[in-house]
């Protein structure tokens, strides 16, 4: 991949991320959270989290994970990564605001969109989130399943050199 490429892909890769995290605070409102803070408005990459939320007296902190659907192959994008070191990260963020680590993964497709919804404890020390255990509702709650969005979603899909129809 040349220098241009690379610059594209991180590009894409970044945006995709930003409008994951608006979808996610779009989801918890839309689920009556409240006092939702963005962190990487206070902290370009906060440990752990992107997003602080309060509902029902408890406290959360949110890793929001947005990727597409289906890989480049067109297989299922089955396990969105946490990251390094990501129960450490948690930990130290989980302490700085008294709130429970929760994670948010947001499949993207050309036409719809998924939110899935979970605690860092569910995943049971592994640093990745398994989509289709998500999907058959045995990790986390859905928040939104399929739903339509209403842009192009030509600058974020995989397949760059395939026409989107």
């Amino acid at each position: 991949m040349s220098n241009e490429e690379n610059k594209k892909e991180a590009s894409r890769k970044k945006s995709l991320g930003e409008l994951g995290e608006l979808f996610a605070i779009k989801a918890l409102v839309d689920n009556h959270y409240e006092k939702i803070i963005n962190l990487n408005d206070k902290k370009m990459n906060f440990p752990f989290a992107d997003l602080y939320a309060e509902k029902d007296g408890k406290r959360f902190i949110i890793s929001v994970k947005a990727r597409n659907k289906y890989q480049k192959d067109h297989k299922l994008n089955a396990f969105y990564n946490l990251g390094n070191d990501a129960y450490k990260k948690a930990a130290t963020a989980t302490q700085e605001y008294c709130a429970e680590p929760h994670w948010m993964a947001i499949q993207f497709d050309q036409f719809t969109f998924s939110i899935y919804w979970g605690s860092l404890e569910e995943l049971n020390g592994k640093n990745t989130i398994p989509l289709a255990q998500c999907a058959e509702g045995k990790i986390g709650i859905c928040l939104a399943k399929d739903k339509k969005h209403y842009f192009d979603f030509g600058f974020f899909g995989n397949a760059k050199d395939e026409k989107i129809t």
